[in-house]
Order: C-alpha cells, then sequence, then structure tokens
C-alpha cells in the first residue's frame, strides 16, 4: 500500500492488499481515505467508501474487524479528528463497535510519559474515545514493529464478522445514501459550512462597502478576490449536497457491471487453479517414480512445480478494491 511522507493525503481511493496469511488464516487488508482528504472532497470519499462496503456485502462479505487509526504525537485532537472520527462511527454504527481496534501510533514521536498521559486523555474524555470504549471498542498501541503489526491482526481476525450500520442502510433497507446516518452527517456538515460562509461573506461585504467609501482601492480589491473565493466555496458546497445521491446510484451500477466481470474471472481463475494442482500432481508423481532421470532433468522438474505454486492469486477484496478504483 502507498504511505505518505509529505502532508498530503496519500490515500485517495479504497486500496486493498492481497490476500495473505496469518497464523493460518487469510487475511485481507482494506485502506480507506479519511474524510479530511486534501484532494478528495468529503462527498467523493463517502460515495467511494459506501458503494465498495454495499458491493461487498452485496456479494456475501463481510468485516471482521475495523482499525481506526490515530496519531498519539498529535498534540491535540482538533476539529478535523474530530469530525473524522465522527463519521467513522456513522459508518460503523455502535453496534459493530467490538470489532473495532483504534490504534494510536507515532509512539517514537513522543517521550513514554508524554505519551501515556495522552492515552489516558483518550480513554476517559467523553468527547474523545471513552464512549464508543464503553460500547465495545479497543484501544492498541503500535509501536511500528511487525509484531506489534500482526498482535493488531490477530486480535480482530477471530471475531466474529459483522454488517457495517452503512451496509444494512445501503443493502438491507435500501436507503438512499444521503438518508443514511453517514450521508445524514456529511449534510449536516456542509450546511453549517455554507451557513459559515454566508456570514463571512457578509461582512466582506460590509468591509468592501467601507473601503469603497474611504476610496482604499487596493484593499476593495483584495476583498472581491476573498469575496469570489468564498462564492465559489459555496457553489461547490450546494453542488456537493445535491450530486451526492445522483452519482452514487450511476457509480453503484456501475460496480455492480464490474462485479459481474469479476465473478466470470473469479471463476476462470478457479478453473485454472484446479488445472495447475492436476499438473502439480502429475509432475510429482512423474518426478518420484522415475529414477532414470538426470539431476537436471529432476531440478527441471522441481523448478515447474514451484512455478505452478507460486503463481499469484488476487482473491475477492483485491479484485473488487482495483474496479472501484477505477470507477473514480
Amino acid at each position: 500500500m502507498a504511505v505518505g511522507a509529505g502532508l498530503k493525503s496519500c490515500t485517495s481511493a479504497v486500496e486493498t492488499t492481497n490476500t495473505f496469511q496469518l497464523y493460518g488464516r487469510s487475511v485481507t487488508l482494506i485502506d480507506t481515505p479519511g474524510f479530511d482528504d486534501t484532494t478528495v472532497s468529503d462527498t467523493d470519499i463517502l460515495k467511494m467508501i459506501a458503494i465498495y462496503l454495499s458491493t461487498t456485502y452485496q456479494n456475501g462479505h463481510k468485516l471482521s474487524g475495523i482499525i481506526y487509526m490515530h496519531r498519539i504525537s498529535d498534540f491535540r485532537v482538533g476539529g478535523i479528528s474530530r469530525r473524522n472520527f465522527s463519521m467513522f462511527r456513522k459508518l460503523c454504527g455502535d453496534e459493530t463497535l467490538r470489532n473495532v481496534a483504534i490504534v494510536t501510533n507515532m509512539w517514537g514521536e513522543v517521550s513514554p510519559e508524554r505519551g501515556a498521559a495522552r492515552e489516558q486523555e483518550l480513554r476517559s474524555d467523553d468527547l474523545l474515545f471513552k464512549q464508543v470504549l464503553e460500547k465495545g471498542a479497543e484501544m492498541i498501541r503500535h509501536d511500528n514493529t511487525l509484531e506489534s503489526a500482526q498482535a493488531i491482526l490477530w486480535h480482530l481476525v477471530n471475531k466474529r464478522p459483522r454488517v457495517l450500520r452503512i451496509q444494512r442502510e445501503l443493502v438491507d433497507e435500501g436507503k438512499d445514501i444521503t438518508q443514511t446516518a453517514a450521508g445524514e452527517e456529511l449534510d449536516r456538515e456542509l450546511a453549517a459550512l455554507a451557513k459559515k460562509h454566508m456570514e463571512q461573506l457578509a461582512e466582506v461585504q460590509k468591509e468592501m462597502e467601507e473601503a469603497l467609501a474611504t476610496k482604499d482601492m487596493e484593499t476593495k480589491k483584495e476583498l472581491e478576490e476573498v469575496r469570489n473565493d468564498l462564492m465559489k466555496n459555496m457553489e461547490k458546497i450546494e453542488n456537493d449536497r445535491d450530486r451526492l445521491s445522483r452519482e452514487y446510484a450511476e457509480e453503484k451500477k456501475r460496480a455492480d457491471a464490474k462485479m459481474k466481470e469479476i465473478e466470470t474471472a473469479l471463476e476462470a481463475e478457479k478453473e485454472s487453479r484446479a488445472q495447475r494442482q492436476i499438473e502439480i500432481k502429475r509432475l510429482t508423481r512423474e518426478m518420484q517414480e522415475n529414477q532414470r532421470a538426470t539431476t537436471a532433468q529432476r531440478e527441471e522438474m522441481r523448478k515447474e512445480i514451484q512455478r505452478l505454486q507460486n503463481q499469484p492469486r488476487r482473491g475477492f477484496f483485491s479484485r473488487i478494491g482495483h474496479a472501484i478504483d477505477s470507477l473514480f
């Protein structure tokens, strides 16, 4: 998966790993962008996540665990972090919190004492993580080691898979995306942001009138630029509120068509895998029975068996992840 090193968001689409084995369990990791992306609007992020979750659920797949990452190095939990976590809760629903791990990372950026104090504050504050921890979520440290990462996954992989709230709303209840808890939350945020811009616009308009009265043309020009930016932002917000439902329906239809292609590809891969197994068994039997084969011939057979065994396998989650990425 891509990992960002700068200030700009790195994950701007749903990303999936190929399925791997962990302590005898098949695991696929799914990474989604947060609702504070620097390149993609919150409307597009909600739409993207909703399409992925509803499509996978329709095809019989549920999540065993959900990980919410929080940097322990953050000096405070600001408005963006609170909004991100609020949307996370609306997507998951309280009934799935037993499958949620709040994972704190960046422990190397703080002293043990300061990190522990922040961790305690996160646990005990009603406005932070206290409520979800009381309802079954767990807070786990990630110390940037392989063993720590494996321990976090092991904590989740054996849990009973659950249906997320947005999956139930979209698939089982047949709601429009704007009627889901996450959709309503996003609309409230957009409405509050539009109201804030309206107030700012009124202030700018008043300052422009004062600048005009004093013939301060330089200030008036600067204020005009601010006004134009505010009006563009307001237009974008209104457009985001209008297009969520329409574009979700259109892109979900395309995602369903992609699913049919994926099902066909998976069936073909299943057949190909069965043929490879037959070929592996044949080569293994020949190598065991043919005692007179030269060392070079036996080595060639061994390499061919290894090649057949190591052919990469892309599972359902990986395929649907790539397919949905292509829609955006």
